[in-house]
């Protein structure tokens, strides 16, 4: 195989190969037994600068992280048919009320987890069916930074990042981390407990 550009995320759906690479608006298709590229690549008008790339084996749908500024918004998941090829912004992340940069995605069960940086490094959690957050879990303060996430079938999160609880804020770790509900009276949140 060869592939031209800084890949940034693989996904394989049917003996199919997606591969997106950093600052392309195309969609790469290759057989994934061979490795050979395949006739047809997706364009995806809109999409500037893809980090990551997961399918949904359950609607065949791809979802596309992209960082591209395009004029009105930084960031957003795009999501992109694998029969028709079709495409939509799924998700700008400038119309949330809560403005993040995508890091990274995961799918588990059709929960699309992200993994954002910004001013405070979270996991968001949306339903592939309706596009409606699940959940916004805050990470400790001790991460500096979030490169990936990912949701146990224990209901746990397994993250990436940077920094550590004796504030090594230059170490890498992988971090298991498990949700905990907090209700008062006034608010309802999630905490994380490494």
């Amino acid at each position: 195989m060869y592939v031209v550009g800084w890949v940034s995320g693989v996904t394989v759906l049917d003996n199919i190969m997606y591969v997106v690479c950093a600052w392309s608006s195309t969609i790469r298709l290759y057989n994934a037994d061979t490795s050979s590229p395949l006739d047809a690549v997706i364009d995806v008008e809109g999409m500037r600068n893809p980090r990551d790339i997961v399918v949904c084996r359950d609607d065949r749908q791809l979802y596309v992280a992209d960082v591209g500024y395009d004029g009105t918004d930084w960031s957003g998941i795009w999501r992109v048919s694998c029969d028709d090829h079709s495409y939509v912004k799924w998700l700008s992340t400038k119309s949330t009320t809560d403005v993040f940069a995508v890091t990274a995605l995961s799918l588990t069960s059709r929960r699309l987890l992200v993994a954002s940086c910004g001013s405070r490094h979270r996991l968001h959690q949306y339903n592939t069916t309706d596009r409606q957050l699940l959940r916004v879990v805050e990470l400790p303060q001790y991460v500096r930074g979030v490169w990936h996430g990912v949701e146990t079938t224990r209901g746990t999160f397994v993250v990436g990042h940077g920094g550590t609880s004796q504030n090594q804020w230059r170490q890498r770790a992988v971090s298991e981390l498990l949700t905990v509900i907090i209700a008062s009276k006034y608010t309802t949140r999630n905490v994380l407990i490494a």
